[in-house]
């Protein structure tokens, strides 16, 4: 079975284009365009595609809250936003509303349809500015909440206990110590929103080196794709 495709865009230029090409991967089919939120909501609830891939600013009704709606009636929707915005205003408002997937326009057409794919698998697709963002609030809330705590009780630790610290769980036998060092490295900056290109130029090694670092540091630490492994670090406080 094809993965069903709703568009959601107010520019006809691009539901053409983006129609075009993905008429083109055989294990897809568009089932449906849409010029605003509120069409695309009634086709959605006509259609029940698998995902929609929409814009943020569109008339009627924008992005975010279309987001919110389709999650509301169609639980199982995957929601992937295709825009031109990588601010904060926009991507922590989406992430909140239920999107799976946060790309930026200028995204090759075979991403594209690699992260079509993953995000119907189930992962979490970001552009590394999006992800950036999302370490920035997650970093600057986890700090929020240590201040917090130590005002209140300022005899103790500026550490909140690992069991109520946010996200650890119980993951404290995938420590960073079982990371090596360019493992870590890595990590880091997969945390601060960078790409594997820009990895790689930082680091001075080849994109296909920093791709098998990422794998291997996925495997160790036993988390899908790098937006699970960046927001994992951040949360268990190991990079800033």
């Amino acid at each position: 079975m094809p993965i069903t495709i709703l568009l959601a865009d107010d520019h006809a230029m691009v539901r053409r284009g983006l129609h075009v090409f993905l008429s083109t991967q055989p294990d897809m089919e568009v089932v449906g365009e849409a010029s605003n939120g509120q069409e695309a909501l009634e086709q959605a609830e006509q259609l029940h595609p698998d995902v929609v891939l929409m814009d943020l600013h569109m008339p009627v009704l924008d992005g975010i809250e279309t987001a919110r709606r389709l999650r509301a009636i169609l639980p199982g929707i995957r929601i992937i936003v295709l825009t031109s915005f990588s601010d904060q205003d926009h991507v922590v408002p989406a992430v909140r509303a239920g999107v799976k997937g946060y790309l930026l326009k200028d995204i090759e057409p075979e991403d594209l349809a690699v992260a079509i794919r993953n995000v119907h698998a189930g992962q979490v697709e970001l552009h590394p500015a999006a992800a950036g963002q999302l370490m920035h609030v997650l970093a600057s809330s986890e700090l929020s909440m240590n201040e917090a705590h130590v005002h209140a009780n300022p005899h103790t630790s500026t550490r909140l206990p690992e069991q109520e610290r946010v996200g650890l769980g119980k993951e404290t036998s995938h420590g960073p110590d079982m990371l090596t060092r360019r493992e870590r490295e890595v990590l880091g900056l997969i945390a601060q929103g960078l790409s594997n290109k820009e990895i790689a130029i930082k680091l001075i090694i080849t994109e296909k080196t920093v791709k098998t670092h990422v794998s291997h540091l996925l495997d160790k630490l036993g988390l899908a794709d790098r937006t699970q492994a960046a927001l994992h670090a951040v949360r268990n406080g190991w990079v800033v």
